[in-house]
């Protein structure tokens, strides 16, 4: 007598879903029957058939480039943190030796020039002893409070970090001698509740400086600032 043949599933006996169960629920399926990865075939993108085992050569493929590539952008993430902080180490140890106001606004805008590329960098002190708006002829720039707020307004109301595109008269209040327009990055000086001033870096491209970049490291430069200017205002 024949042995009986098992009678062919059809998809309605059994669904994807349970396919899908059985499969997680036994992760060494093709393991165990290799043959089956040899009768897959999966649609290609264009339009051939290829095996299951060349389907996750392909995908594993492009997941060994995409982590290549999220790599290399952590590589150069890093790089440029570590250059950052080189720049940013030698421009503290190079204030802390300024001994007059003028040495210390010297130092800030050849470094940030230099070493950190910029178009443009600007101290800004405010004086409320004086009466005369910012004389842009001297290293030392001093201002009354209600000077500063009058040109720059919203930039620095509330003595947060502003970063963006600035009007022509907002960009040459800040850097008098630069030419056309542009963007910059804001930060108060401030030392506990009392603001000292602000420093701000300029470029002549609108969009180096957006609202979406980090201040971290110009607020760091302010906070070491806030701290050297009562000992080098008093020797000035």
């Amino acid at each position: 007598m024949a042995a009986e043949q098992p009678t062919p599933l059809t998809s309605s006996e059994l669904s994807d879903a349970q396919v899908r169960d059985f499969l997680g629920q036994h992760l060494d399926f093709f393991q165990r029957n290799p043959d089956m990865l040899r009768k897959l075939h999966i649609p290609h993108a264009s339009g051939d058939a290829v095996s299951l085992v060349e389907r996750q050569v392909s995908v594993l493929r492009e997941r060994n480039v995409d982590l290549r590539h999220r790599l290399r952008d952590l590589t150069d993430a890093a790089r440029d943190n570590e250059q950052l902080y080189m720049n940013t180490r030698k421009l503290v140890l190079a204030l802390l030796e300024a001994d007059s106001l003028e040495s210390l606004f010297d130092v800030f805008t050849r470094s940030m020039r230099k070493e950190f590329k910029t178009d443009q960098a600007a101290i800004i002190l405010f004086d409320n002893n004086t009466t005369a708006a910012v004389d842009a002829t001297k290293s030392c720039r001093l201002a009354p409070r209600e000077n500063v707020l009058e040109h720059l307004g919203p930039l620095v109301k509330g003595g947060k970090p502003a970063c963006g595109a600035l009007r022509d008269e907002e960009f040459h209040y800040l850097f008098p001698d630069a030419r056309g327009s542009g963007s910059a990055a804001v930060v108060a000086i401030r030392h506990g509740d009392s603001e000292l001033g602000l420093i701000a870096v300029g470029s002549v491209d609108a969009k180096r400086y957006h609202p979406q970049m980090g201040t971290i490291f110009l607020e760091h430069i302010a906070a070491v600032l806030a701290r050297l200017l009562p000992r080098v205002t008093a020797a000035h």
